[in-house]
C-alpha cells in the first residue's frame, strides 16, 4: 500500500511539476522552507514532549489562537509544533506565532519523507485543523502509537462529492483517526461515512467563533488610515476577493459613484492570493479608476499620493487592519462558486458586512 501511494504521489507531482514551476518563476510561490517540506525539521527545544498541530492555510491558522492558548495553560510542560502549507498560512503563523513556537512547513506526504519528518518532531500527538487526513501520515502516526486528531473538523460540500468517489480507498485512511472534533452534526455524518468509527466523533461547534476578536479598533488601523488618506470620507473594503470578483465589484463602485450621496466613497480591493495582485491592478486600470498600491508606502513614513478612488490591498497580514477603516465589508470568493471565506473577523469588527450567494 505504501509504494502504491506513493508512486501516485509521484504521478501526480510530474503531471502538476509545469504549473508549480510557472507559479514559482511569475508569482515567486513554492521558494521557501524546501528543506522543511522535505522532512528537515529542527524544533527548539526537542526534549520536551511535544504537540503537533497543522494548519493548512490562513483561516486555520486562526483558528488556532483559542486551542494553543488553551494547551499553553493546561500543558505547559509540552512544546507546540504549528506547520503550514501555503505560503499565506505560513506568513500568518509567523506573524501570530514566529519565536514563541516552532512553526514550519508541513512535510510533502511521501512515505519517506514524512517518516523523517515524525522522527525529527517526535510528537506525542497530532491535531489537524478542519480535516488534512494524509495517508502515510495517518499509516506512521498509527505505527508510532502517536494519536492523530482532527479539530474543528468540517469536510465541505465541495469535497464530500470527491471523498465518496474514492471511499473504498479512504476509509481505511479515515479509520485510524483517534478522534474527531466535528463543527456540526452533518459533519460528523460525513466523517462517519467516511470511515471513522461512531464513538470517535463528537459535534463541538466551530473554533472560528471562540478566536473572533470583538473590537472596535486594532493595532495599526490609525497608522493605515493615515497612510491611505481616509480622512473622514467613507470606505468599502472587498477582502479576500477570488478570479471574476473584482471586474463585478468594481462595476458597482462605478455606479454608485454617480449617485451624489456616494461621492466621498472610496474603495479598497485585497485579493485573496498574492499571484493575482498584478492582475487586478490590471483590472482597475481598465476600469478607468485612478488608483494605488498599498505596498508602495507599506512600511515607510510616507502616503499615498491624494485620495485615489482605489486602493488596492497587495500586502500580506493586513485585511484585518483594512476591516477595521471600513464603512462596509464584501467578503469575497461568494460572488462566485469558490465557497466563501471567512465573515467573522469583520462581523466581530461591527462592519456591516455583505456577500454573495456562494
Amino acid at each position: 500500500m505504501k509504494l502504491l501511494i506513493d508512486s501516485l504521489y509521484l504521478l501526480g507531482i510530474a503531471a502538476l511539476a509545469p504549473k508549480f514551476i510557472y507559479r514559482m518563476v511569475r508569482h515567486n510561490r513554492y521558494r521557501a522552507g524546501w528543506s522543511q517540506r522535505l522532512g528537515r525539521i529542527t524544533r527548539k527545544n526537542p526534549d520536551k514532549p511535544c504537540i503537533w498541530i497543522h494548519a493548512v492555510s490562513v483561516g486555520e491558522v486562526n483558528a488556532t489562537k483559542t486551542l494553543i492558548d488553551e494547551l499553553q495553560k493546561q500543558l505547559p510542560d509540552y512544546e507546540i509544533a504549528l506547520s503550514s502549507t501555503t505560503d499565506t498560512g505560513m506568513a500568518r503563523a509567523t506573524a501570530l506565532y514566529g519565536g514563541k513556537l516552532d512553526v514550519f512547513y508541513f512535510p510533502f506526504d511521501l512515505s519517506g519523507i514524512m517518516k523523517r519528518a515524525f522522527k525529527r518532531i517526535r510528537p506525542d500527538i497530532c491535531l489537524l485543523m478542519e480535516l488534512e487526513v494524509w495517508p502515510n501520515l495517518a499509516q506512521i502516526a498509527e505505527k508510532q502509537d502517536v494519536p492523530l486528531v482532527v479539530v474543528n473538523g468540517r469536510i465541505s460540500d465541495r469535497s464530500f462529492p470527491r471523498y465518496k468517489l474514492v471511499r473504498p480507498i479512504v476509509k481505511s485512511m479515515f479509520a485510524k483517526l483517534s478522534l474527531v472534533l466535528a463543527q456540526t452534526e452533518e459533519y460528523a455524518q460525513r466523517f462517519r461515512f467516511l470511515g471513522c468509527p461512531d464513538d470517535k466523533v463528537i459535534v463541538t461547534s466551530s473554533l472560528k467563533y471562540d478566536t473572533a476578536q470583538v473590537t472596535d479598533r486594532i493595532e495599526g488601523a490609525d497608522q493605515l488610515a493615515a497612510q491611505l488618506n481616509i480622512g473622514n470620507g467613507r470606505l468599502w473594503v472587498a477582502g479576500g476577493t477570488g478570479p471574476g470578483e473584482e471586474k463585478i465589484i468594481l462595476e458597482v463602485f462605478g455606479k454608485l459613484r454617480t449617485d451624489e450621496q456616494f461621492g466621498d466613497l472610496r474603495l479598497a480591493v485585497v485579493p485573496r492570493k498574492p499571484e493575482r495582485f498584478d492582475e487586478v491592478a490590471g483590472l482597475i486600470e481598465q476600469a478607468g479608476f485612478n488608483f494605488a498600491r498599498y505596498s508602495a508606502v507599506k512600511d515607510t513614513d510616507r502616503t499615498i499620493e491624494g485620495k485615489p478612488d482605489v486602493i488596492l490591498g497587495d500586502t500580506m497580514g493586513d485585511l484585518r487592519r483594512f476591516y477595521s477603516l471600513a464603512n462596509i465589508v464584501f467578503v469575497g470568493r461568494s460572488l462566485v462558486p469558490m465557497g466563501g471565506s471567512d465573515m467573522m473577523e469583520p462581523t466581530a469588527l461591527g462592519k456591516c458586512t455583505i456577500f454573495g450567494p456562494h
